[in-house]
């Protein structure tokens, strides 16, 4: 590319020549990022299409900036999605940042943020590079889970890290819609309209442009084009698959039946496609972080892949938009809101579900948490909005599994239902779902 053309690019996606449309802060990714950013690691924002990675990037440059860190001509923003960009290859990389240096000529050690780096292929070697001789600060960002698996995770271990960037959690919706929750006090003054707006969060997700977007149709439009994005450019393109309705139908599946057991194996027919390309296309959609699975908990590792996995979506409003109706499903998309909160407050917890082994219609725990080795809680999730709604059944495994996985953490997750119940000598706890969501 030209240096001219190079120029006008960048001039639209960096703060030089003008003030950038920077959203709402999410103010714990920034947090987070700019704390990573000081021991000079290298940063990558991760997650699904439409998160918001890209305005992240702006909030961080500009927080940076606020913050007496950097001027606005020690960074460097390129967004490899920018469709005047033609050619990707590594060597584009390079006729950018030369082309910023030469114009902009900052004074101290540039801070580079890369958005959707994974367009030009072999970039880990820029990035290496560029690490290792200590000429710029890095921050990447991905839509795909690989992003810093392979040849950067090997090279630099302990060097990089990833933050993965979710929709919006409840709290940041309610951010979004102005609601500013401070204390329990303000929850308790404001619980019917935090109520009201949880049942829209349940309906259509958190994504940031559908949550700020009134009208509901619309909304619906927004989500379709996401689903058809990130089958399209994340998964079709970046693999080059060629059975792509095949795909499509599958994701589709899955977006269908979210909170709910299934096998490989048992799509083979409704899919007329072998297991092993069902297995690939699974892990595919995962890797862009459409959805994700919860393994049965069980000690043999044999035992776990070979049982039912539930599936879950990123996103219930992606699920609502492509699949079923929210008045027949409200269990299953309360489950889900919560497997996608358990994922965002701790990635590295390893969530589970139990079932008494063997038996069809066995005892079943939504949720086993574990950490470190360690079963740190027990969840059920059940649409009940007082204690006569919860089932027998639901109690009735919570305990069973206490007493297997030697864990006393419990906890049922209600619409609107809260007590501490004390049940074969196990304390209960009832909590809505708003106010687990908001931590209070």
């Amino acid at each position: 590319m030209k240096r001219e053309e190079i120029l006008r690019i960048l001039l639209d996606w960096n703060f030089w020549k003008k003030n950038l449309e920077c959203g709402i802060e999410r103010n714990e990714y920034v947090d987070k990022a700019l704390r990573f950013l000081q021991p000079n690691m290298i940063v990558s924002l991760i997650g699904v299409r439409r998160s918001g990675k890209s305005i992240l990037m702006r909030q961080i440059a500009k927080k940076l900036m606020e913050n007496g860190i950097a001027n606005k001509n020690e960074i460097l923003i390129v967004n490899f999605e920018d469709k005047r960009i033609v050619e990707r290859d590594l060597k584009l990389i390079d006729d950018f940042f030369n082309a910023y240096m030469e114009e902009m000529r900052p004074l101290r050690k540039p801070i580079v943020f890369l958005d959707e780096i994974t367009k030009i292929p072999r970039w880990e070697k820029w990035v290496r590079t560029m690490h290792e001789l200590n000429k710029a600060k890095i921050l990447i960002s991905g839509s795909t889970s690989r992003l810093t698996k392979g040849e950067l995770a090997t090279l630099l271990t302990g060097r990089h890290i990833d933050i993965i960037v979710f929709p919006l959690s409840f709290n940041e919706f309610l951010q979004f819609k102005n609601i500013q929750i401070k204390d329990k006090l303000e929850a308790l003054a404001k619980e019917s309209e935090i109520k009201a707006l949880l049942r829209e969060y349940i309906r259509f997700g958190g994504f940031p442009e559908v949550v700020l977007t009134k009208d509901e149709e619309v909304k619906r439009t927004i989500l379709l084009t996401y689903f058809d994005d990130i089958i399209e450019k994340d998964v079709v393109e970046r693999y080059k698959i060629r059975k792509t309705e095949k795909l499509k139908m599958l994701a589709k599946f899955y977006l269908s039946n979210i909170s709910s057991p299934t096998t490989f194996s048992s799509l083979e027919q409704f899919l007329n496609m072998n297991s092993v390309t069902i297995e690939k296309f699974s892990y595919l959609l995962e890797e862009a972080f459409l959805i994700f699975f919860a393994k049965i908990f069980h000690p043999s590792v044999k035992k776990q892949e070979k049982v039912a996995r539930k599936v879950y979506c990123i996103d219930v409003g992606l699920s609502n938009a492509i699949g079923f109706k929210i008045e027949e499903s409200i269990n299953k998309l309360m489950e889900n809101v919560v497997a996608i909160e358990l994922k965002r407050r701790n990635p590295l917890l390893e969530i589970y579900y139990w079932k008494e082994y063997g038996k069809a219609e066995g005892k079943e725990v939504d949720f086993v948490v574990r950490e470190n080795f360690n079963v740190k809680q027990l969840i059920q999730v059940t649409y009940a909005s007082n204690r006569n709604e919860v089932e027998k059944r639901e109690i009735e495994a919570l305990i069973k599994a206490s007493d297997l996985l030697k864990c006393n953490d419990l906890l049922i997750i209600t619409w609107d239902y809260e007590d501490i119940v004390e049940i074969s000598n196990k304390k209960i706890k009832f909590v809505p779902l708003w106010r687990w969501l908001l931590n209070l």
